[in-house]
């Protein structure tokens, strides 16, 4: 996979974005499976069960297993993992990064923190560093 830059289905794109305005005032996160192509091709909405949602996220467990048991069922891997900044930029937090635990995985965030114009942007993270991946939206 070039992970300079990644096509991502509008479908998917548009549904991600939709997830992030139904919880304005809390982050949203789950998974993206890709079919066998490598193509993003699912989204598998998980709970966030984090102490402070309005500020952070943390998958709850018992859908996380879920959602990959699923994703294999579905012959899919896991492609990313999303979720959504309500009042700061599209870009990994400190805690994101150190709490990111599947380095192939792109981290995928959306932010509603811009005047009208929802903003989503892409991050390889391994060890301490978060390096932006360009994506590029494809009618599939």
């Amino acid at each position: 996979m070039n992970h300079k830059e990644i096509s991502l289905p509008r479908k998917l794109t548009n549904q991600l974005l939709h997830l992030a305005q139904l919880s304005p005032d809390t982050e949203v996160c789950g998974l993206i499976g890709a079919d066998s192509t490598g193509m993003p091709a699912s989204c598998y909405p998980v709970e966030n069960s984090a102490a402070t949602p309005q500020t952070r996220f943390l998958l709850d467990a018992s859908q996380q297993i879920e959602a990959m048991r699923q994703i294999r069922e579905k012959g899919e891997t896991l492609f990313a993992i999303y979720h959504s900044h309500p009042h700061t930029p599209a870009q990994p937090s400190a805690t994101d990064i150190q709490e990111a635990s599947y380095p192939d995985a792109l981290h995928l965030i959306v932010s509603l923190n811009t005047k009208g114009v929802l903003e989503m942007r892409g991050f390889k993270i391994a060890g301490d560093s978060a390096e932006e991946v360009e994506l590029n939206l494809i009618e599939a």
